[in-house]
């Protein structure tokens, strides 16, 4: 194929203004008479190195891990096939899930774009990974099969299709991989149906989803504390595949022009990954492990050392990329980088297989004890003693999601605001405070003592609630993040270069952002989740399921965020409203807030019973006691937050006010001393003349009588 691409849906060239580009070139320009992404005699060697490696360390790992252990008589036994199937195909399965998200991603984000479309070597990485993530799925459509066969104890070829049905329909590891699959089978149709960047982004976050369902399941749902285990996992796993996968696209694009800008982003973005990957990889080993002494006492351990010593070999290979490598590429030579690159895959491939062979090695700490407590089998921690001003504060909860949340929130922010003082330029300190209040707030009120009574008390649960969906929205909108973010943001010196300032420009601005900041969607959002959560089953079966609560609690921060934003946010976006109609706004939402208060204090049906009933303390009162103490805090708890944000909307008013009669007294001073007539004088003078405009002459114009 020539070096042109014909393809009817392919971007066009634009001018190439990298360093060492042709006069003629365009961006990305293929080395003349080859194709992109072309492999020379030696281009097949890392694949095959990376496999090679990958497989060998798979097979040392579940050796050393005893997960290849022997069958006992009289037991159920999967058979041969399935013991061996099993680890290569889950090999198989996260190399293809790695690969798809590291080239959508790098086609999205890494490298230059065409106008709105990507560039030539981001099309080619498209439909690269439209293949791959077909592969994908079909791999995790295999593993259904295989893994019902190893929970079973059934040999494949004895397994049934009612069976394999069963249990990708009703089992959660079983529906967690028929998801992945169909994600990723969504992911790799997305890739090849279209240009745009938008459509890469698409399907970029289609594919990162697509690697979350199976970290839900398995040894991470089987941990003791699963706030940390899974939660952890997840995060673990998507930091993963962007730091391999990004590094395995930037290889495949090694002959673009713009490699050296592509690889300078993703070296941040590498880092971040590193960060991520260490602290969640510790967090999930500790809950794992259970005592640091078994890191050398239990097999489970050694594959832990060995994953930490392939992190740090990672971690020196990555700081030779950033000090000597990149510079190098800049200057125009890139062999340094290739080699390097090529290792730090081969020994990423090794680390990888490291991580399945844990994910079939039995664990130190029992996932399935025979004399398991069930409130901690579906609470992930034991039922708490009653509660006092102590323990709510003084017995966290951590979880993972929110913390790392936390975390960015402030040190991003924190960040914008530095950038801007060292270039000059002021940041009120009320918006700053504003926003650390909401942020430890928010880690508070889903990691301390009260996040462990929310899971048991629905009173305790409420105050959690109004927390996170009026205090936290309130202070979070009062920073003005997306102001300061555009402010701080720098913009790249390349314009076919979309960095972050672009892209949140590009969301704010979106047709969906624009339906969701309508104020009555932001209205009905909030007002609506109110009733649809607690008056269905939805609130027992988000209970129940860890990822469940996680989204709700986000939904919470978030509906709460969109109405509030509506109501007295500051950053850009649609064009407000003029404050009398947004007071009646608030006027709805309080009212709409204050009448589920109340409707939830007259009911005498218990909400989410099949959650609370099986959850429900001994030492606590009735469950309907529970709940009306629960409704009476809704009722009761939105007082406060609606003045203050009553206040602010005066306030708001007031200053509209103002600065509109400032408008109109500056034109009035321009206009006398131009001598030239202002708005209002051309406006009065046009009453004063209407006024004087006698009755028409109806006789004059009346024409001949009939």
């Amino acid at each position: 194929m020539p070096d042109t691409i014909p393809h009817p849906a392919r971007p066009a060239r634009v001018p190439d203004t990298s360093p060492g580009a042709t006069a003629t070139g365009g961006a990305a320009r293929p080395a003349p008479g080859a194709r992109p992404g072309a492999r020379g005699p030696a281009g097949w060697l890392v694949p095959v190195a990376a496999v090679a490696s990958a497989v060998a360390v798979l097979l040392l790992g579940l050796r050393a891990g005893e997960a290849l252990t022997v069958a006992i008589p009289g037991l159920p036994d999967p058979g041969p096939v399935t013991m061996w199937a099993l680890p290569l195909v889950r090999l198989l399965a996260d190399g293809l899930a790695t690969l798809a998200v590291g080239m959508v991603v790098t086609a999205a984000f890494l490298l230059p774009g065409d106008g709105r479309s990507v560039s030539p070597y981001g099309w080619l990485l498209l439909r690269r990974a439209g293949a791959v993530a077909g592969a994908w799925a079909a791999t995790a459509a295999a593993l259904i099969v295989l893994t019902v066969s190893d929970l079973l104890g059934v040999p494949m070829d004895e397994l049934t299709p009612a069976t394999v049905v069963s249990f990708a329909s009703s089992i959660s590891q079983g529906q967690a991989l028929l998801l992945q699959a169909g994600l990723a089978l969504t992911a790799g149709v997305l890739a090849r149906a279209g240009v745009s960047r938008g459509l890469a982004a698409a399907v970029a976050l289609v594919a990162l989803v697509a690697l979350l369902p199976p970290a839900f399941t398995g040894h991470a749902a089987g941990a003791g504390n699963h706030q940390i285990a899974v939660t952890s996992l997840a995060l673990h796993v998507a930091a993963a595949a962007l730091w391999v996968g990004g590094l395995a696209a930037l290889l495949m694009v090694r002959r673009s022009r713009q490699l050296a800008d592509a690889a300078g982003r993703y070296s941040r973005l590498a880092l971040g990954c590193f960060v991520a990957v260490a602290v969640s990889g510790a967090a999930n080993a500790a809950v794992r492990l259970g005592a640091p002494a078994e890191l050398w006492q239990s097999r489970y351990g050694w594959l832990v050392l060995g994953k930490l010593g392939a992190l740090v070999v990672l971690g020196a290979l990555g700081a030779v990329h950033r000090s000597r490598t990149l510079p190098a590429l800049r200057a125009g030579r890139r062999g340094a980088f290739g080699r390097l690159a090529a290792g730090e895959l081969v020994v990423f491939a090794a680390t990888v297989a490291l991580a399945v062979a844990l994910s079939r090695s039995p664990t130190p700490t029992a996932e399935d004890p025979l004399d398991a407590d069930p409130i901690t089998e579906l609470l992930g921690f034991p039922m708490p003693a009653a509660p006092t001003p102590g323990l709510l504060v003084g017995q966290p909860l951590p979880d993972m999601f929110f913390l790392t949340l936390t975390v960015a929130g402030v040190g991003g922010y924190l960040t914008g605001v530095w950038r801007l003082r060292r270039a000059g330029h002021r940041w009120p300190a009320a918006r700053t405070a504003s926003w650390l209040t909401g942020m430890l707030l928010l880690a508070a009120i889903t990691n301390l003592g009260v996040a462990r009574y929310a899971y048991v008390l629905f009173s305790v649960h409420m105050v959690q609630h109004m927390v996170l969906s009026m205090l936290v929205p309130i202070l979070l909108v009062g920073g003005a993040p997306a102001t300061l973010a555009l402010r701080a943001l720098r913009r790249p010196t390349d314009p076919q270069v979309r960095g972050a300032r672009e892209w949140l420009l590009v969301a704010l601005h979106s047709r969906p952002a624009r339906v969701l900041t309508h104020p009555v969607a932001a209205l009905g959002i909030y007002a609506g989740s109110l009733f649809g959560l607690y008056f269905s089953d939805l609130l027992g079966t988000l209970m129940r399921s860890h990822v469940g609560h996680l989204a709700m609690l986000t939904h919470y921060v978030l509906a709460g965020y969109l109405l509030f934003w509506v109501l007295i946010g500051v950053d850009p976006g649609r064009r407000r409203l003029a404050p009398p109609l947004l007071v009646l706004l608030h006027l709805a939402s309080m009212m709409a807030h204050g009448f589920f208060g109340l409707v939830l204090m007259q009911t005498t049906t218990l909400i989410a019973p099949d959650w609370y009933v099986a959850v429900h303390p001994g030492w606590a009162s009735s469950l309907l006691d529970d709940q009306r103490l629960g409704a009476g805090i809704a009722w009761a708890f939105g007082e406060i937050p609606a003045a203050v944000v009553m206040i602010l909307l005066v306030r708001q008013w007031i200053r509209a006010d103002q600065r509109e009669q400032g408008r109109l007294d500056r034109a009035a001073d321009r206009a006398e001393a131009t001598g030239e007539e202002d708005d209002l004088a051309r406006y009065n003078a046009f009453l004063a003349a209407a006024r004087h405009v006698g009755p028409r002459d109806d006789g004059a114009d009346s024409g001949p009588a009939r």
